[in-house]
């Protein structure tokens, strides 16, 4: 794991946060948030009601930031507002008019503060805007009805083969090259989903494995993955995918069929979304079929940057290990066949929500461990 950076102060917190130490008794001290939503979904241009507590014996002036992720990999965010808050119910809408008048619909986090000290999680400020849509595509070479010349233009296929998952904006762009008009397309903001942030926690027969979510990078996909795990779904499922390695690196591990066999669901599927989040080591993405839309239940891992990195655009990455390096390693030790499955499989005996650090003092995302030096 990353070294962790020194503890936020006012002065930094002017133009960024960075990550802090946390001991033992501080994370004791997480247990409740102190800023809490009233409500989960608020409509553009009504109130946006929170809820301030300021923790038993603390001192200094309540606050509250809204807070824009930079470069969470190293901790760092961007203040965007700051404005003085007070205990009981407060409206966010009426401190930060910016979450309605802006242009430029972007996930934020609200952090309280009492003096230069962040206290408990902060609330994930989640704009609710038409999604992008994907569709599996190929680019097919074609006569130009009036010039003849040949150009590109993106087309549905159902053949994995010969296409590939392509959002909207890519599918515009070459139809744009090929000198066609792209169909319009209507993008709305309704409002903002506004809720605790919280890391998971996995609970595997080989010990414990820690996820920061990134709500910034996959916000529905995030939001999918907290309600099964909230709702319990993750209970007594085994690891039914374990690919330790191909010819471009380690793999992956994989959990979320609680069949067991690989094809099993929630029962429902949700949409590819864009992701800018690399798949990487200790990176939790989504599995599904050839069909982009076929996002549910099933998770999987990331062992190795070179092994994974051809997923990236095609799969919705949307966390990030923060604890448990030893326990992915273990879990890509276990022995298996040649289709990936253990004779013993390791369990994910549950998953839970756990109150995520306040903003500036959690640990960074673990890093790829170095390679064993090969003896001679």
């Amino acid at each position: 794991m990353r070294a962790l950076k020194s503890r936020m102060t006012s002065s930094t917190l002017k133009s960024a946060l960075v990550v802090g130490a946390v001991c033992l008794t501080a994370a004791s001290s997480l247990v409740h948030a102190q800023l809490e939503p009233v409500r989960l979904y608020n409509g553009i241009g009504r109130s946006i009601p929170m809820q301030v507590d300021r923790p038993e014996g603390s001192q200094g002036d309540l606050s509250i930031r809204l807070l824009r992720p930079k470069s969470v990999e190293e901790g760092v965010y961007e203040e965007v507002a700051k404005a003085a808050a007070a205990e009981g119910t407060v409206d966010l809408s009426t401190m930060f008019p910016v979450l309605w008048t802006s242009n430029v619909h972007e996930l934020l986090y609200a952090q309280l503060m009492v003096g230069a000290d962040a206290i408990g999680s902060a609330v994930v400020l989640q704009p609710m805007v038409t999604p992008q849509r994907a569709h599996l595509m190929a680019e097919r070479t074609t006569a130009d009805p009036e010039s003849g010349q040949q150009i590109v233009v993106p087309t549905i296929t159902l053949d994995p083969r010969e296409g590939r998952p392509m959002f909207e904006p890519e599918q515009d762009r070459l139809l744009r090259a090929a000198g066609r008009v792209p169909p319009e397309r209507e993008v709305v903001f309704s409002g903002l989903r506004t809720y605790v942030d919280r890391h998971i926690v996995l609970d595997t027969t080989l010990g414990e494995i820690t996820v920061m979510m990134r709500p910034d990078e996959a916000p529905n996909t995030v939001f999918n993955f907290r309600h099964l795990v909230e709702g319990g779904f993750y209970e007594d499922i085994i690891f039914h995918r374990i690919v330790p390695m191909i010819p471009r690196g380690p793999f992956v591990v994989q959990v979320g069929d609680p069949t067991g066999g690989g094809s099993g669901g929630a029962g429902y599927q949700i949409d590819l979304e864009p992701t800018g989040l690399p798949h990487d080591f200790g990176v939790i993405s989504m599995a599904r079929s050839s069909d982009p839309d076929t996002n549910g239940s099933q998770i999987f891992i990331c062992l190795s940057r070179s092994g994974t990195q051809h997923l990236d655009n095609r799969y919705t990455a949307f966390g990030q290990m923060v604890g448990g390096t030893d326990v992915l390693l273990a879990l890509a030790a276990t022995p298996v066949d040649d289709q990936g499955r253990a004779e013993d499989p390791p369990v994910l005996r549950s998953a839970k929500l756990v109150p995520a650090p306040p903003i500036g003092t959690g640990p960074l995302p673990v890093t790829e461990p170095a390679a064993e030096p090969v003896g001679r």
